[in-house]
């Protein structure tokens, strides 16, 4: 999340100006929504910069002493909370240095634009192994260490890599014929021995910034961002949530990126009276709508943490979207106001046409910070971005009278109930709001007169034995008659993603298959 505050910008006097919304950003002429923020300053486009160097350079600008009087290079840049282990800022930089220096002396037909594919676990390497490989013009393709073996094998045909850099315990999914350079291990004792080479001369290679960099931007951007600001990051090697809270107490965390799903943890878990969290200041949170309801109750468990919504997506490499100050983070369900430099559509998915303040529509993005498309698929690239620039997300939303933005649900996932479309994450908003509910998801289930019906999927708090008429009873309450659920199935879990988001692909291939109750 971009942190601060940034000013509001009525957007640019010409002829027709009264044809611009003034408090929406709406262009009546165009149906194109500008931001209301103050604009960026970029660098020019054929000035060469790599994302490592311009992390740097931030860092560099913002200040050579922490506010604790401590030299930059004594601050630790990450600590591994699994492990305990760490490194400074100062060892960030060597690291990546002198890792670059040996890779181009290890490898010298490594050259700008080969890709490298990465699989490993969080850990204290990783960034170092980042910042290098983009320094000298690497692309970077990090692949999930839990995928499984057909997932990884996808990525690898889909990004052609030449090398691949991998751990001692995800090594076994990655075939050698696959790399042309072969495979590095990161926690061998020779590439350890790279990132420790004495007073390595940097490597002198143009980055243009129209060069491919990375797949799975937030996880990525957030390190940029912490490195810009001098920061300290903690990380986990695998999500727990006992783990993470002790680890808030333990490091003093002031911020966390979280997911709706995680907020709703901690509004219901006994386990925060169990570790000390007063801590935490700020939760930026994204990869789902957040109803009002929870994030009111939030407030009520956590009235000194300030929850900041945004979206974003890997395709708009960046945030689109995001709330600043006391003013904008009470707009509970909103991901706020348009990022700077960004131009926002609301489109009619049937008729093309773009839409007004208050009409529901897909989300089209267009800026700078818009990818340039999909590794070896143009046609998906074509499907995705039209020939003016623009991004369409995929996501059914829409911009209030004050630029305000709101993400309903994704459109390939609104479930067609007869004529209707019903959003799940309004449903699972309302069943997360029930006291004897930890967790919910929605999907659609095959029905012949309906087409599909909403079905939920419900993790009971321990002890409860809430029953699937009482699910279904207490929402039809709160909805219209078209948006009821019809069918639930009780779990002890339900899948997501590493980012948080519910994975309804696999709940719906069990709903199908009869499979629910072995969940």
């Amino acid at each position: 999340m971009i942190s601060g505050r940034t000013p509001r910008m009525a957007p640019p006097e010409d002829d027709d100006s009264h044809l611009i919304d003034r408090s929406s950003g709406f262009d009546r002429r165009t149906g194109i929504y500008h931001s209301l923020r103050g604009p960026l300053p970029l660098h020019p486009l054929d000035q060469p910069l790599s994302a490592a160097e311009h992390a740097l350079s931030l860092l560099r600008r913002s200040s050579p002493v922490s506010t604790a009087g401590k030299d930059i290079g004594s601050i630790t840049f990450i600590v591994n909370a699994t492990t305990g282990e760490s490194i400074t800022y100062a060892e960030l930089l060597h690291g990546a240095r002198s890792l670059a220096v040996c890779l181009r002396e290890r490898f010298p037909s490594l050259s700008q634009n080969d890709v490298a594919f990465i699989l490993s676990p969080a850990s204290t390497r990783v960034p170092v192994l980042y910042f290098a490989l983009m320094s000298i013009g690497i692309v970077i393709s990090p692949a999930n260490p839990v995928g499984s073996n057909s997932e990884v094998s996808h990525q690898v045909r889909i990004s052609k890599p030449a090398i691949a850099f991998a751990t001692s315990q995800t090594v076994q999914k990655l075939r050698s014929s696959s790399f042309p350079l072969g495979i590095v291990l990161i926690d061998s004792p020779e590439f350890l021995s790279w990132l420790t080479r004495s007073s390595p001369d940097p490597v002198a290679v143009r980055v243009n910034q129209s060069d491919p960099a990375l797949f799975h931007v937030f996880g990525f951007a957030m390190l940029v961002r912490a490195m810009s600001l001098g920061d300290t990051l903690v990380l986990l090697e695998r999500f727990d949530f006992e783990a993470m809270l002790k680890a808030v107490e333990k490091y003093k965390v002031t911020g966390m990126s979280v997911s709706p799903p995680l907020i709703v943890a901690l509004i219901k878990s006994e386990l925060t009276k169990k570790y000390d969290i007063r801590s935490l200041r700020s939760l930026g949170c994204g990869g789902a709508p957040l109803g009002k309801d929870v994030a009111e109750k939030f407030k009520e468990k956590f009235p000194d943490v300030e929850i900041i919504q945004g979206y974003g997506l890997t395709e708009s490499s960046g945030p689109a979207s995001s709330t600043f100050g006391p003013e904008e983070t009470v707009r509970y369900g909103s991901v706020g106001r348009i990022s700077e430099n960004l131009e926002g559509k609301i489109v009619d998915p049937v008729t093309g046409k773009a839409l007004p303040p208050n009409q529901k529509g897909e989300l089209w993005l267009r800026g700078p910070i818009v990818m340039k498309g999909y590794a070896g698929d143009e046609k998906a690239t074509e499907e995705t971005i039209d020939r003016e620039g623009w991004l369409k997300t995929g996501d059914l939303c829409y911009f209030d009278s004050e630029g305000f933005l709101y993400i309903v649900d994704r459109l390939k996932e609104l479930i067609k109930y007869k004529a209707y479309q019903v959003p799940p994450v309004e449903l699972e908003q309302i069943l997360q709001s029930h006291p004897e509910v930890v967790d919910a998801a929605v999907v659609p289930y095959p029905d012949e007169d309906a087409g599909e019906i909403p079905m939920a999927f419900i993790v009971r708090k321990p002890g409860s034995n809430i029953s699937e008429e009482q699910i279904i009873e207490f929402v039809a309450r709160q909805v219209a008659p078209y948006k009821k659920i019809r069918r639930v199935a009780f779990t002890n879990a339900i899948p997501k993603n590493p980012a948080g988001k519910i994975l309804r692909r696999e709940l719906t291939k069990l709903a199908v298959a009869g499979n629910s109750s072995k969940l």
